[in-house]
């Protein structure tokens, strides 16, 4: 970056953190008279960015909705956050100044990359931000961020402290340590007085101790599942996948921040309820009174064959369902499980394996139209930093974009 002009003598936007929504905020953040330093604690950078979607990432949702995300904020703070850059907006910006053409996935609301490339999709946004005029700083973490004199002062690992006219904390959460988040944006943010809800893994596998249905590992299916909490109700669908340790999928996933959170309050155990086909309660009486054979071969004509076996044997008390004909007892109990079946999951596998984390920084304390700080001027918050996540179909990546251009923007406008 040119050293000699104008702006490169004024303070710089400091920004920490090169995930998701740092980069954005790096590539919005510049062209406007300051230089823009991202600070990286890696030796690259957007490393969960990286395994998103598989390798592929999911970059967006089919539609954006305000419904589809978690937060112990306010409602509304979150509504107007997300409409700061509306859905289709973004994609234009992918497809035309990223060059990166989207496509739906076939049979779901999901948008991925034609490249099918989470690291081309980091590298576009990394040359971009670079080719506006950002510097990258690679192996570089800061450990204080503090006001100091209208401006703000930002220190590093090595003593080192920078002069910054503003900062963008975009430190990412707690999951997934291995990419380099440690939840130090919590930390920060909260020495800065701010009110950070306690971070907790959300979008993580749930586990059973011991995992009776270990004999069941690698089978999927797609379900519905319930929960109930202050008599809200709670639904998701999508897949269930059986695991040596207990069960993951997206309609796992999606819930399990409810049986985290209940784990969390020391309160008693959240349940969770799962209808394994789309056939209620009086279609499966039906089809019980109407067979004619043996009672797994029916359900496994819905359901994979060696469930079918299990949910016969645990709904036979351990002796099984044999024969064509069930008593009454035995039918209303076997049409329970098919139904509303209650997961006996006992814990999770917390922040190694979430996708995302839950709880940080109120979105009532920042400005939504600039991520500002409303507590102090010149500090924006971006990011999984902020009090909210998105369920499973790209609604976090979504997230990390719509924060991202909108603190790297608000930041860009510091005089």
């Amino acid at each position: 970056m040119p050293t000699n002009n104008k702006s490169s003598r004024k303070a710089p936007i400091v920004v920490i953190g090169a995930g998701a929504s740092g980069l954005m905020a790096a590539l919005w953040g510049v062209g406007r008279g300051r230089p823009v330093i991202v600070l990286e604690g890696t030796d690259d950078g957007g490393r969960k960015l990286l395994i998103t979607g598989g390798g592929r990432c999911n970059i967006l949702p089919l539609a954006s909705a305000s419904e589809r995300f978690v937060t112990d904020s306010s409602p509304n703070s979150l509504r107007n956050i997300l409409r700061s850059w509306p859905l289709q907006e973004q994609r234009q910006f992918f497809e035309d100044d990223l060059g990166l053409p989207l496509v739906q996935e076939p049979g779901t609301d999901k948008c991925f990359p034609e490249c099918n490339s989470a690291r081309q999709v980091r590298d576009r946004l990394m040359d971009e931000a670079r080719k506006r005029g950002a510097e990258f700083r690679f192996g570089v973490r800061a450990v204080e961020v503090a006001p100091k004199g209208g401006a703000w002062s930002v220190t590093l690992a090595d003593g080192t402290v920078l002069k910054a006219a503003a900062v963008i904390l975009a430190t990412g959460g707690c999951s997934v340590p291995a990419t380099g988040s440690d939840g130090w944006g919590y930390q920060a943010a909260r020495r800065l007085g701010h009110t950070v809800h306690p971070p907790y893994p959300a979008l993580t596998p749930l586990t059973a101790e011991p995992a009776v249905h270990g004999h069941l590992a690698g089978i999927s299916l797609d379900v519905t599942m319930t929960a109930t909490v202050a008599r809200k109700r709670t639904v998701t669908k999508g897949a269930l996948l059986f695991t040596h340790r207990g069960y993951s999928g997206p309609a796992v996933m999606d819930i399990s921040h409810m049986a985290v959170r209940s784990r969390m309050s020391g309160g008693p155990r959240q349940e969770l309820f799962v209808r394994w086909t789309a056939l209620d309660a009086a279609k499966w009486e039906k089809l019980l009174l109407q067979n004619r054979g043996m009672v797994e071969t029916l359900l496994a004509k819905h359901i994979p064959w060696r469930l079918a076996q299990t949910l016969c044997q645990e709904a036979g008390e351990g002796d099984g369902l044999e024969g064509v004909r069930l008593r009454r007892d035995q039918r209303i109990r076997l049409i329970e499980f098919l139904t509303r079946y209650p997961l006996p999951w006992t814990g999770h596998e917390g922040f190694a394996t979430a996708e995302v984390t839950g709880g940080g920084v109120d979105l009532g304390e920042v400005d939504p139209r600039t991520l500002e700080s409303r507590l102090h001027p010149g500090l924006f918050i971006c990011g999984e930093v902020l009090d909210a996540f998105g369920l499973i179909g790209g609604h976090n990546l979504h997230w990390a974009w719509t924060t991202g251009k909108a603190a790297g923007l608000g930041a860009s406008q510091i005089k």
